[in-house]
Protein backbone atom coordinates (compact mmCIF):
# COMPACT_ATOMS: atom_id res chain seq x y z
CA UNK A 1 0.00 0.00 0.00
CA UNK A 2 1.23 3.71 -0.76
CA UNK A 3 1.69 6.50 1.32
CA UNK A 4 -1.65 8.71 -0.57
CA UNK A 5 -3.28 4.76 -0.09
CA UNK A 6 -3.13 5.96 3.70
CA UNK A 7 -4.16 9.24 3.46
CA UNK A 8 -6.70 9.32 0.94
CA UNK A 9 -9.87 8.22 1.48
CA UNK A 10 -13.02 6.73 -1.09
CA UNK A 11 -12.25 6.91 -5.09
CA UNK A 12 -8.52 7.80 -4.40
CA UNK A 13 -7.65 5.14 -1.54
CA UNK A 14 -9.30 2.49 -4.20
CA UNK A 15 -7.28 3.72 -6.93
CA UNK A 16 -4.11 4.70 -4.94
CA UNK A 17 -4.13 1.06 -3.58
CA UNK A 18 -4.09 -0.56 -7.01
CA UNK A 19 -1.13 1.48 -7.64
CA UNK A 20 -2.66 3.40 -10.17
CA UNK A 21 -2.05 6.68 -8.33
CA UNK A 22 0.11 8.19 -6.81
CA UNK A 23 0.53 11.39 -4.47
CA UNK A 24 1.84 13.49 -7.45
CA UNK A 25 -1.83 12.79 -8.80
CA UNK A 26 -3.52 12.92 -5.79
CA UNK A 27 -2.24 16.01 -3.98
CA UNK A 28 -3.21 18.47 -6.97
CA UNK A 29 -6.50 16.69 -7.28
CA UNK A 30 -7.00 17.30 -3.32
CA UNK A 31 -5.65 21.00 -2.92
CA UNK A 32 -8.20 22.21 -6.39
CA UNK A 33 -10.86 20.49 -5.04
CA UNK A 34 -10.44 22.15 -1.64
CA UNK A 35 -10.14 25.63 -3.31
CA UNK A 36 -13.40 25.30 -4.98
CA UNK A 37 -15.42 24.07 -2.36
CA UNK A 38 -15.87 20.44 -4.88
CA UNK A 39 -16.52 17.54 -2.50
CA UNK A 40 -18.16 15.15 -5.31
CA UNK A 41 -15.37 12.59 -4.94
CA UNK A 42 -15.97 11.59 -8.89
CA UNK A 43 -14.79 14.82 -9.72
CA UNK A 44 -11.57 14.65 -7.40
CA UNK A 45 -10.74 11.17 -8.80
CA UNK A 46 -11.21 12.58 -12.40
CA UNK A 47 -8.68 15.20 -11.53
CA UNK A 48 -6.25 12.94 -10.34
CA UNK A 49 -6.61 10.95 -13.59
CA UNK A 50 -6.08 13.64 -15.77
CA UNK A 51 -2.80 14.91 -13.83
CA UNK A 52 -1.67 10.66 -14.34
CA UNK A 53 -2.79 11.19 -18.07
CA UNK A 54 0.01 13.67 -18.29
CA UNK A 55 2.42 11.61 -16.73
CA UNK A 56 1.71 9.25 -18.78
CA UNK A 57 1.97 11.21 -22.32
CA UNK A 58 -1.59 11.77 -23.30
CA UNK A 59 -2.65 15.61 -22.93
CA UNK A 60 -6.01 14.38 -21.18
CA UNK A 61 -8.17 11.12 -20.44
CA UNK A 62 -11.49 10.42 -22.26
CA UNK A 63 -13.90 9.91 -19.43
CA UNK A 64 -16.34 7.40 -21.26
CA UNK A 65 -12.53 4.66 -21.88
CA UNK A 66 -11.02 5.50 -18.77
CA UNK A 67 -10.94 2.22 -17.58
CA UNK A 68 -9.02 0.81 -20.58
CA UNK A 69 -6.21 3.90 -20.88
CA UNK A 70 -5.81 3.08 -17.01
CA UNK A 71 -5.22 -0.53 -17.53
CA UNK A 72 -2.00 0.69 -20.08
CA UNK A 73 -0.56 2.62 -16.89
CA UNK A 74 2.73 1.31 -15.31
CA UNK A 75 1.74 0.93 -11.50
CA UNK A 76 3.07 3.80 -9.08
CA UNK A 77 3.23 1.67 -6.11
CA UNK A 78 6.96 0.99 -5.77
CA UNK A 79 7.03 -2.09 -7.70
CA UNK A 80 10.94 -3.18 -8.61
CA UNK A 81 9.73 -2.92 -12.20
CA UNK A 82 7.40 -0.60 -14.59
CA UNK A 83 4.97 -3.56 -14.95
CA UNK A 84 0.45 -2.84 -15.39
CA UNK A 85 -0.98 -1.69 -12.36
CA UNK A 86 -3.71 -4.22 -11.73
CA UNK A 87 -6.89 -3.23 -12.91
CA UNK A 88 -9.59 -1.76 -10.59
CA UNK A 89 -12.53 -3.95 -10.37
CA UNK A 90 -15.63 -2.38 -13.21
CA UNK A 91 -17.54 -1.64 -10.34
CA UNK A 92 -15.48 0.53 -8.31
CA UNK A 93 -15.09 2.98 -11.48
CA UNK A 94 -18.31 5.51 -11.58
CA UNK A 95 -21.07 5.51 -13.87
CA UNK A 96 -19.46 7.26 -16.90
CA UNK A 97 -23.26 9.47 -17.75
CA UNK A 98 -23.28 10.16 -13.59
CA UNK A 99 -19.83 10.71 -13.82
CA UNK A 100 -19.79 13.30 -16.98
CA UNK A 101 -22.77 14.99 -15.75
CA UNK A 102 -20.74 15.33 -11.97
CA UNK A 103 -17.64 17.20 -14.02
CA UNK A 104 -20.46 19.31 -16.14
CA UNK A 105 -21.59 20.38 -12.47
CA UNK A 106 -18.63 21.23 -11.07
CA UNK A 107 -17.47 24.47 -10.20
CA UNK A 108 -13.44 23.47 -11.14
CA UNK A 109 -14.48 22.57 -14.87
CA UNK A 110 -15.18 24.62 -18.16
CA UNK A 111 -17.14 22.90 -20.30
CA UNK A 112 -17.04 23.04 -24.09
CA UNK A 113 -14.83 25.11 -26.36
CA UNK A 114 -15.25 28.44 -25.25
CA UNK A 115 -12.84 30.86 -23.36
CA UNK A 116 -15.67 33.50 -22.21
CA UNK A 117 -15.91 33.29 -18.51
CA UNK A 118 -13.60 32.64 -15.39
CA UNK A 119 -10.57 30.40 -15.86
CA UNK A 120 -11.01 26.98 -14.29
CA UNK A 121 -8.46 24.75 -13.65
CA UNK A 122 -10.03 21.42 -15.71
CA UNK A 123 -11.41 21.93 -18.62
CA UNK A 124 -14.27 19.12 -20.55
CA UNK A 125 -14.37 19.24 -23.92
CA UNK A 126 -15.89 16.62 -26.56
CA UNK A 127 -15.66 14.00 -23.70
CA UNK A 128 -12.25 15.11 -23.02
CA UNK A 129 -10.57 16.14 -19.30
CA UNK A 130 -7.88 18.36 -19.93
CA UNK A 131 -6.07 20.67 -17.17
CA UNK A 132 -6.96 23.93 -18.61
CA UNK A 133 -3.26 25.07 -19.66
CA UNK A 134 -3.02 22.00 -21.45
CA UNK A 135 -6.02 22.55 -23.54
CA UNK A 136 -5.03 25.79 -24.05
CA UNK A 137 -1.73 24.79 -25.23
CA UNK A 138 -3.46 22.30 -27.77
CA UNK A 139 -5.85 25.21 -29.01
CA UNK A 140 -2.68 27.56 -29.60
CA UNK A 141 -1.13 24.90 -31.60
CA UNK A 142 -4.42 24.41 -33.19
CA UNK A 143 -5.24 27.67 -34.04
CA UNK A 144 -1.47 28.74 -34.90
CA UNK A 145 -0.96 25.48 -37.27
CA UNK A 146 -4.46 26.29 -39.27
CA UNK A 147 -3.37 30.59 -39.48
CA UNK A 148 -0.27 29.36 -41.14
CA UNK A 149 -2.16 26.56 -43.21
CA UNK A 150 -4.20 29.23 -44.54
CA UNK A 151 -1.72 31.84 -44.80
CA UNK A 152 -0.25 33.65 -48.55
CA UNK A 153 2.05 31.50 -50.17
CA UNK A 154 3.82 33.78 -51.56
CA UNK A 155 7.39 32.65 -52.62
CA UNK A 156 10.01 34.16 -50.51
CA UNK A 157 12.12 35.53 -53.74
CA UNK A 158 12.60 33.31 -56.96
CA UNK A 159 11.56 29.95 -56.77
CA UNK A 160 14.91 27.88 -58.11
CA UNK A 161 14.91 24.49 -60.18
CA UNK A 162 14.18 22.32 -57.41
CA UNK A 163 14.76 18.93 -59.44
CA UNK A 164 17.52 17.17 -58.17
CA UNK A 165 17.25 15.10 -61.38
CA UNK A 166 17.24 12.21 -59.77
CA UNK A 167 13.82 10.09 -59.52
CA UNK A 168 14.62 8.83 -56.20
CA UNK A 169 14.87 12.20 -54.73
CA UNK A 170 11.16 12.78 -56.08
CA UNK A 171 9.76 13.25 -52.62
CA UNK A 172 12.48 15.18 -51.39
CA UNK A 173 11.53 17.98 -54.55
CA UNK A 174 8.40 18.00 -53.51
CA UNK A 175 9.73 18.99 -50.21
CA UNK A 176 12.04 21.76 -51.21
CA UNK A 177 9.07 22.80 -53.55
CA UNK A 178 6.66 22.92 -50.72
CA UNK A 179 8.42 24.55 -48.44
CA UNK A 180 9.53 27.70 -50.98
CA UNK A 181 6.17 28.17 -51.56
CA UNK A 182 3.92 27.18 -47.64
CA UNK A 183 4.41 29.23 -44.54
CA UNK A 184 4.19 25.07 -43.28
CA UNK A 185 5.90 22.14 -44.64
CA UNK A 186 5.73 19.00 -42.57
CA UNK A 187 8.56 16.45 -43.75
CA UNK A 188 8.31 12.80 -42.41
CA UNK A 189 10.28 10.24 -42.92
CA UNK A 190 12.04 7.07 -40.99
CA UNK A 191 16.17 7.57 -41.03
CA UNK A 192 18.20 7.04 -44.37
CA UNK A 193 15.31 8.77 -46.06
CA UNK A 194 17.31 11.78 -46.69
CA UNK A 195 15.48 14.14 -44.06
CA UNK A 196 19.09 15.42 -43.61
CA UNK A 197 19.95 15.90 -47.48
CA UNK A 198 16.38 18.25 -48.17
CA UNK A 199 17.30 20.65 -44.88
CA UNK A 200 19.66 20.98 -46.52
CA UNK A 201 18.28 21.90 -50.04
CA UNK A 202 16.34 23.68 -48.22
CA UNK A 203 18.43 25.95 -46.11
CA UNK A 204 20.63 27.14 -49.55
CA UNK A 205 17.33 27.70 -51.72
CA UNK A 206 16.58 30.04 -48.70
CA UNK A 207 20.05 31.69 -48.55
CA UNK A 208 20.89 31.87 -51.98
CA UNK A 209 20.35 35.31 -53.91
CA UNK A 210 21.18 38.91 -53.29
CA UNK A 211 18.68 38.91 -49.99
CA UNK A 212 19.44 35.78 -47.98
CA UNK A 213 16.61 34.53 -45.58
CA UNK A 214 17.57 34.16 -42.01
CA UNK A 215 17.06 30.76 -41.06
CA UNK A 216 17.07 29.07 -38.11
CA UNK A 217 17.90 24.81 -37.00
CA UNK A 218 16.37 23.43 -34.25
CA UNK A 219 16.32 20.26 -32.16
CA UNK A 220 14.48 19.19 -29.16
CA UNK A 221 17.88 18.07 -27.31
CA UNK A 222 21.39 18.72 -27.44
CA UNK A 223 21.99 15.59 -28.81
CA UNK A 224 19.98 15.60 -31.87
CA UNK A 225 20.79 19.27 -32.15
CA UNK A 226 24.48 18.05 -32.56
CA UNK A 227 23.45 15.33 -34.67
CA UNK A 228 21.80 17.71 -36.90
CA UNK A 229 24.70 20.14 -37.19
CA UNK A 230 26.85 17.25 -38.11
CA UNK A 231 24.81 15.56 -40.47
CA UNK A 232 24.62 19.07 -42.48
CA UNK A 233 28.21 19.82 -41.98
CA UNK A 234 28.55 16.37 -43.81
CA UNK A 235 26.35 17.49 -46.51
CA UNK A 236 29.01 20.78 -46.80
CA UNK A 237 26.70 23.03 -45.50
CA UNK A 238 28.21 25.41 -42.81
CA UNK A 239 25.23 25.52 -40.11
CA UNK A 240 25.01 24.97 -36.88
CA UNK A 241 21.56 23.93 -35.11
CA UNK A 242 20.32 24.53 -31.19
CA UNK A 243 18.24 23.18 -28.92
CA UNK A 244 14.43 24.71 -29.11
CA UNK A 245 14.90 25.42 -25.56
CA UNK A 246 17.90 27.93 -26.74
CA UNK A 247 16.17 29.51 -29.58
CA UNK A 248 13.50 30.09 -27.47
CA UNK A 249 16.11 32.08 -24.90
CA UNK A 250 15.21 29.79 -22.19
CA UNK A 251 14.49 31.39 -18.78
CA UNK A 252 16.26 29.60 -15.94
CA UNK A 253 13.57 28.39 -13.24
CA UNK A 254 10.93 27.98 -15.98
CA UNK A 255 9.99 25.25 -18.65
CA UNK A 256 7.94 26.51 -20.29
CA UNK A 257 8.63 30.32 -20.23
CA UNK A 258 10.71 31.78 -22.99
CA UNK A 259 12.44 35.16 -24.08
CA UNK A 260 10.67 35.05 -27.30
CA UNK A 261 6.90 35.03 -27.80
CA UNK A 262 4.22 37.02 -29.46
CA UNK A 263 5.68 40.26 -27.99
CA UNK A 264 9.27 39.41 -28.64
CA UNK A 265 9.32 36.82 -32.21
CA UNK A 266 11.88 35.02 -33.23
CA UNK A 267 13.68 37.35 -36.19
CA UNK A 268 14.03 34.34 -37.99
CA UNK A 269 12.55 33.90 -42.17
CA UNK A 270 12.54 30.25 -41.97
CA UNK A 271 13.11 27.97 -38.83
CA UNK A 272 13.60 24.26 -39.46
CA UNK A 273 13.08 22.07 -36.64
CA UNK A 274 14.14 18.30 -36.55
CA UNK A 275 12.97 15.08 -34.55
CA UNK A 276 9.58 16.65 -34.09
CA UNK A 277 8.70 13.44 -32.66
CA UNK A 278 10.35 14.51 -29.81
CA UNK A 279 8.45 18.07 -29.00
CA UNK A 280 6.02 18.16 -26.88
CA UNK A 281 2.62 20.02 -27.20
CA UNK A 282 3.65 22.99 -24.75
CA UNK A 283 6.62 23.42 -26.37
CA UNK A 284 5.46 23.28 -30.00
CA UNK A 285 2.74 26.08 -28.66
CA UNK A 286 5.99 27.92 -27.49
CA UNK A 287 7.48 27.87 -30.60
CA UNK A 288 4.58 28.79 -32.69
CA UNK A 289 3.82 31.86 -31.15
CA UNK A 290 7.12 32.99 -31.11
CA UNK A 291 7.51 33.32 -34.92
CA UNK A 292 6.76 36.36 -36.77
CA UNK A 293 4.63 37.13 -39.31
CA UNK A 294 5.37 35.59 -42.55
CA UNK A 295 8.22 33.46 -41.01
CA UNK A 296 8.39 29.69 -42.79
CA UNK A 297 8.01 26.65 -40.85
CA UNK A 298 9.93 23.30 -41.58
CA UNK A 299 8.76 20.39 -39.41
CA UNK A 300 11.01 17.19 -39.76
CA UNK A 301 10.51 14.23 -38.15
CA UNK A 302 9.62 10.21 -37.92
CA UNK A 303 5.88 10.04 -36.98
CA UNK A 304 6.34 6.06 -36.81
CA UNK A 305 8.96 6.30 -33.34
CA UNK A 306 8.18 6.57 -30.21
CA UNK A 307 6.37 10.52 -29.14
CA UNK A 308 7.98 13.20 -26.44
CA UNK A 309 8.20 12.09 -22.97
CA UNK A 310 6.58 15.00 -21.74
CA UNK A 311 2.70 14.49 -23.01
CA UNK A 312 1.53 15.27 -26.40
CA UNK A 313 2.03 13.50 -29.71
CA UNK A 314 2.20 16.16 -31.79
CA UNK A 315 4.16 15.06 -34.87
CA UNK A 316 1.54 12.20 -35.25
CA UNK A 317 -1.66 13.99 -34.83
CA UNK A 318 -0.49 16.96 -37.83
CA UNK A 319 0.46 13.66 -39.72
CA UNK A 320 -2.34 12.01 -39.83
CA UNK A 321 -4.87 14.55 -39.44
CA UNK A 322 -6.81 15.11 -43.18
CA UNK A 323 -6.72 18.55 -43.53
CA UNK A 324 -2.94 18.63 -43.68
CA UNK A 325 -2.61 16.45 -45.79
CA UNK A 326 -1.41 19.54 -48.50
CA UNK A 327 1.48 19.91 -46.53
CA UNK A 328 2.89 16.83 -45.58
CA UNK A 329 5.47 15.28 -47.53
CA UNK A 330 6.45 11.28 -46.80
CA UNK A 331 10.06 10.22 -47.67
CA UNK A 332 9.70 6.37 -48.41
CA UNK A 333 12.53 5.82 -50.20
CA UNK A 334 15.75 4.43 -48.01
CA UNK A 335 19.56 5.89 -49.25
CA UNK A 336 21.08 4.75 -46.28
CA UNK A 337 19.85 1.82 -44.82
CA UNK A 338 19.50 -1.42 -46.94
CA UNK A 339 18.64 -5.39 -46.66
CA UNK A 340 17.82 -6.42 -42.90
CA UNK A 341 17.77 -3.30 -40.79
CA UNK A 342 15.28 -1.83 -43.22
CA UNK A 343 13.46 -4.64 -43.69
CA UNK A 344 12.97 -5.38 -40.28
CA UNK A 345 12.08 -1.72 -39.61
CA UNK A 346 9.37 -1.71 -42.37
CA UNK A 347 7.88 -4.70 -41.23
CA UNK A 348 7.44 -3.18 -37.97
CA UNK A 349 5.99 0.31 -39.13
CA UNK A 350 3.80 -1.77 -41.71
CA UNK A 351 2.28 -3.93 -38.60
CA UNK A 352 4.07 -7.14 -40.48
CA UNK A 353 4.91 -9.17 -37.83
CA UNK A 354 5.31 -12.56 -39.61
CA UNK A 355 7.98 -10.40 -42.28
CA UNK A 356 9.67 -9.48 -38.93
CA UNK A 357 10.14 -12.79 -37.40
CA UNK A 358 10.98 -13.82 -40.76
CA UNK A 359 14.15 -11.40 -41.26
CA UNK A 360 15.12 -11.82 -37.40
CA UNK A 361 15.40 -15.55 -37.85
CA UNK A 362 17.32 -15.55 -41.68
CA UNK A 363 19.81 -12.65 -40.60
CA UNK A 364 22.96 -12.19 -39.31
CA UNK A 365 22.69 -8.39 -38.49
CA UNK A 366 19.37 -8.44 -37.28
CA UNK A 367 18.86 -10.80 -34.72
CA UNK A 368 16.52 -12.25 -32.35
CA UNK A 369 18.04 -14.11 -29.03
CA UNK A 370 16.16 -15.87 -26.36
CA UNK A 371 16.72 -13.91 -22.99
CA UNK A 372 18.03 -17.58 -21.42
CA UNK A 373 20.26 -17.38 -24.14
CA UNK A 374 21.82 -14.34 -24.57
CA UNK A 375 24.05 -13.74 -21.64
CA UNK A 376 27.22 -14.50 -23.43
CA UNK A 377 26.95 -12.51 -26.60
CA UNK A 378 25.96 -9.62 -24.99
CA UNK A 379 28.76 -9.92 -22.68
CA UNK A 380 30.74 -10.40 -25.76
CA UNK A 381 29.06 -6.89 -27.57
CA UNK A 382 29.79 -4.98 -23.91
CA UNK A 383 32.79 -5.52 -23.25
CA UNK A 384 34.10 -5.44 -27.40
CA UNK A 385 33.02 -1.65 -26.63
CA UNK A 386 33.71 -0.64 -23.19
CA UNK A 387 37.21 -2.18 -23.95
CA UNK A 388 37.79 0.09 -27.31
CA UNK A 389 36.37 3.24 -25.48
CA UNK A 390 38.49 2.24 -22.38
CA UNK A 391 41.49 2.75 -24.71
CA UNK A 392 40.14 5.95 -26.59
CA UNK A 393 39.57 7.42 -23.34
CA UNK A 394 43.42 6.07 -21.86
CA UNK A 395 44.63 8.33 -24.77
CA UNK A 396 42.67 11.35 -23.89
CA UNK A 397 41.27 11.39 -27.72
CA UNK A 398 38.49 13.38 -27.84
CA UNK A 399 36.74 12.55 -31.15
CA UNK A 400 38.04 8.12 -31.02
CA UNK A 401 36.63 8.39 -27.36
CA UNK A 402 33.00 9.51 -28.81
CA UNK A 403 33.28 7.75 -31.43
CA UNK A 404 33.66 4.46 -29.48
CA UNK A 405 30.91 5.95 -27.18
CA UNK A 406 28.52 5.64 -30.22
CA UNK A 407 30.00 1.94 -31.40
CA UNK A 408 27.00 0.37 -29.03
CA UNK A 409 24.28 0.79 -26.77
CA UNK A 410 22.56 -1.23 -24.81
CA UNK A 411 18.81 -0.46 -25.15
CA UNK A 412 16.30 -1.38 -22.76
CA UNK A 413 12.23 -0.49 -22.54
CA UNK A 414 12.28 -0.13 -18.82
CA UNK A 415 14.50 1.65 -16.15
CA UNK A 416 13.80 -0.52 -13.48
CA UNK A 417 13.47 -4.37 -12.81
CA UNK A 418 14.88 -7.39 -14.45
CA UNK A 419 14.83 -6.06 -18.04
CA UNK A 420 15.53 -2.19 -17.39
CA UNK A 421 18.58 0.13 -17.53
CA UNK A 422 19.02 -0.48 -13.94
CA UNK A 423 19.58 -4.18 -13.66
CA UNK A 424 21.50 -4.19 -17.25
CA UNK A 425 23.93 -1.06 -15.86
CA UNK A 426 25.20 -2.85 -13.08
CA UNK A 427 26.03 -6.18 -14.76
CA UNK A 428 27.69 -4.63 -17.66
CA UNK A 429 29.84 -2.67 -15.10
CA UNK A 430 30.69 -6.38 -13.29
CA UNK A 431 31.46 -7.59 -16.92
CA UNK A 432 33.91 -4.51 -17.96
CA UNK A 433 35.49 -4.09 -14.09
CA UNK A 434 36.23 -8.53 -14.52
CA UNK A 435 37.31 -8.65 -18.34
CA UNK A 436 39.06 -5.04 -18.67
CA UNK A 437 42.53 -4.33 -16.29
CA UNK A 438 42.34 -1.38 -14.17
CA UNK A 439 39.04 -0.63 -15.63
CA UNK A 440 36.57 1.25 -13.16
CA UNK A 441 39.79 2.52 -10.96
CA UNK A 442 40.40 6.17 -10.46
CA UNK A 443 37.28 7.17 -8.38
CA UNK A 444 34.25 8.39 -8.66
CA UNK A 445 34.80 9.49 -12.61
CA UNK A 446 37.11 6.74 -13.69
CA UNK A 447 38.76 6.38 -17.23
CA UNK A 448 36.32 5.42 -19.86
CA UNK A 449 33.22 6.12 -18.27
CA UNK A 450 30.21 6.46 -20.18
CA UNK A 451 28.09 9.83 -18.88
CA UNK A 452 24.84 10.37 -19.48
CA UNK A 453 22.73 14.31 -18.69
CA UNK A 454 19.74 13.70 -17.21
CA UNK A 455 18.62 17.42 -16.34
CA UNK A 456 20.06 20.87 -18.48
CA UNK A 457 22.61 22.56 -18.16
CA UNK A 458 22.11 25.39 -20.53
CA UNK A 459 24.70 28.03 -18.60
CA UNK A 460 27.34 25.54 -20.10
CA UNK A 461 25.02 24.19 -23.46
CA UNK A 462 24.36 20.74 -22.17
CA UNK A 463 20.78 19.10 -21.50
CA UNK A 464 19.16 15.98 -20.29
CA UNK A 465 19.62 13.39 -22.91
CA UNK A 466 23.84 14.45 -23.55
CA UNK A 467 26.42 11.90 -23.81
CA UNK A 468 30.26 11.80 -23.17
CA UNK A 469 32.89 10.25 -21.71
CA UNK A 470 35.85 10.43 -18.75
CA UNK A 471 38.81 11.10 -20.23
CA UNK A 472 42.62 10.29 -19.27
CA UNK A 473 44.23 14.07 -18.83
CA UNK A 474 47.20 13.48 -16.73
CA UNK A 475 46.06 15.66 -14.16
CA UNK A 476 42.08 15.82 -12.73
CA UNK A 477 39.33 13.54 -14.66
CA UNK A 478 38.07 15.42 -17.68
CA UNK A 479 34.54 14.45 -19.45
CA UNK A 480 34.30 15.31 -23.48
CA UNK A 481 30.74 16.14 -24.83
CA UNK A 482 29.87 16.28 -28.40
CA UNK A 483 28.15 19.57 -29.08
CA UNK A 484 26.99 21.36 -31.92
CA UNK A 485 30.39 23.06 -32.47
CA UNK A 486 32.35 20.00 -32.02
CA UNK A 487 33.85 18.02 -28.82
CA UNK A 488 33.75 20.07 -25.96
CA UNK A 489 35.65 19.04 -22.77
CA UNK A 490 34.36 19.73 -18.88
CA UNK A 491 35.26 19.06 -15.27
CA UNK A 492 32.34 16.30 -14.64
CA UNK A 493 32.46 17.82 -11.13
CA UNK A 494 30.71 20.81 -11.65
CA UNK A 495 28.31 19.05 -13.83
CA UNK A 496 24.66 17.83 -12.24
CA UNK A 497 23.23 14.91 -12.91
CA UNK A 498 24.96 12.85 -14.33
CA UNK A 499 24.82 9.11 -14.33
CA UNK A 500 26.31 6.14 -16.39
CA UNK A 501 25.32 5.28 -19.44
CA UNK A 502 25.93 1.70 -19.78
CA UNK A 503 22.64 1.32 -20.89
CA UNK A 504 20.11 3.78 -22.03
CA UNK A 505 16.32 3.67 -22.37
CA UNK A 506 14.86 3.39 -25.57
CA UNK A 507 13.41 6.85 -25.08
CA UNK A 508 17.00 8.77 -24.17
CA UNK A 509 18.05 7.21 -27.20
CA UNK A 510 15.93 8.95 -29.86
CA UNK A 511 17.82 11.51 -31.79
CA UNK A 512 20.92 9.54 -31.76
CA UNK A 513 22.18 6.78 -34.19
CA UNK A 514 24.57 3.91 -33.61
CA UNK A 515 26.70 1.39 -35.13
CA UNK A 516 25.36 -1.53 -33.12
CA UNK A 517 22.47 -1.46 -30.63
CA UNK A 518 21.14 -4.52 -28.29
CA UNK A 519 18.00 -4.38 -27.29
CA UNK A 520 16.40 -5.81 -24.26
CA UNK A 521 12.88 -6.47 -24.44
CA UNK A 522 10.50 -6.63 -21.71
CA UNK A 523 7.40 -9.97 -21.41
CA UNK A 524 4.43 -9.76 -22.89
CA UNK A 525 2.36 -7.96 -20.94
CA UNK A 526 4.26 -4.59 -20.35
CA UNK A 527 2.69 -1.30 -20.68
CA UNK A 528 5.91 0.10 -22.60
CA UNK A 529 5.84 -3.23 -25.04
CA UNK A 530 4.74 -0.78 -28.42
CA UNK A 531 5.29 -0.86 -31.83
CA UNK A 532 6.86 2.43 -31.54
CA UNK A 533 8.95 1.09 -28.55
CA UNK A 534 10.20 -1.58 -31.33
CA UNK A 535 10.62 0.57 -34.12
CA UNK A 536 12.73 3.28 -32.43
CA UNK A 537 14.89 0.54 -31.08
CA UNK A 538 15.81 -0.55 -34.25
CA UNK A 539 16.18 2.49 -36.23
CA UNK A 540 18.88 3.39 -34.02
CA UNK A 541 21.30 1.03 -35.43
CA UNK A 542 22.94 1.46 -38.50
CA UNK A 543 25.14 -2.21 -38.69
CA UNK A 544 23.40 -4.48 -36.66
CA UNK A 545 20.74 -5.28 -34.35
CA UNK A 546 20.53 -7.94 -31.68
CA UNK A 547 17.07 -8.18 -29.93
CA UNK A 548 17.09 -9.76 -26.53
CA UNK A 549 13.17 -10.98 -26.05
CA UNK A 550 11.20 -13.95 -27.31
CA UNK A 551 8.91 -14.22 -30.29
CA UNK A 552 5.69 -13.49 -28.24
CA UNK A 553 7.05 -10.16 -27.44
CA UNK A 554 7.84 -9.08 -31.41
CA UNK A 555 4.50 -9.88 -32.36
CA UNK A 556 2.88 -8.49 -29.11
CA UNK A 557 4.94 -4.93 -30.05
CA UNK A 558 3.98 -5.19 -33.27
CA UNK A 559 0.38 -5.51 -32.74
CA UNK A 560 0.28 -2.81 -30.05
CA UNK A 561 0.31 0.79 -31.51
CA UNK A 562 1.45 3.63 -28.67
CA UNK A 563 -1.95 4.69 -27.32
CA UNK A 564 -1.38 8.85 -26.59
CA UNK A 565 -4.79 10.88 -26.18
CA UNK A 566 -4.82 13.99 -27.61
CA UNK A 567 -7.81 15.82 -28.61
CA UNK A 568 -5.22 17.86 -31.18
CA UNK A 569 -5.80 15.72 -34.99
CA UNK A 570 -9.68 15.90 -34.74
CA UNK A 571 -10.14 19.57 -33.59
CA UNK A 572 -7.70 20.03 -36.76
CA UNK A 573 -9.92 18.32 -38.86
CA UNK A 574 -12.98 20.03 -37.35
Amino acid sequence: MTDIAVSASGLLKTFSEHGLLGWADVHPALHLCFLYGESDERVRLAAALAVRALRSGSLCIEIASAPQTAAQWERLDGAASDEAAPAVPAQDWPEPNGWLAALEASPIVTVGDGTDGPVRPLRLAHGLLYLERYWRDQEAVRSRILERLLASDAPLGVVPEVSSGDPRAAQQDAALRLALTSGLTIIAGGPGTGKTQVIARIVRAFTAGHAPALVALAAPTGKAAARMTESLRAEGLDASASTLHRLLGWKAGSRTRFKHDPTNPLPHDVVIVDELSMVSMTLMARLLSALKPGARLVLVGDPDQLASVEAGAVLADLTQASRLAQVVVPLRHNFRFSGDIQSLATAIRDSDADAAIAVLTDSEAVRLVAPNDATDVLRERCVDAGSRLFEAAARGDDQLALTMLDRHRLLCAHRRGPFGVQAWSRTVTTWLTEDLPGYGQGGEFYIGRPLLMTRNASDVGLFNGDTGVVLDTGGSPEAVFATGSGPRRFSPYVLDGLTSVHAMTIHKSQGSQFKQVSVVLPPVGSPLLTRELLYTAVTRASDSVLIVGTEDAIRAAIARPAARTSGLRPRLDA
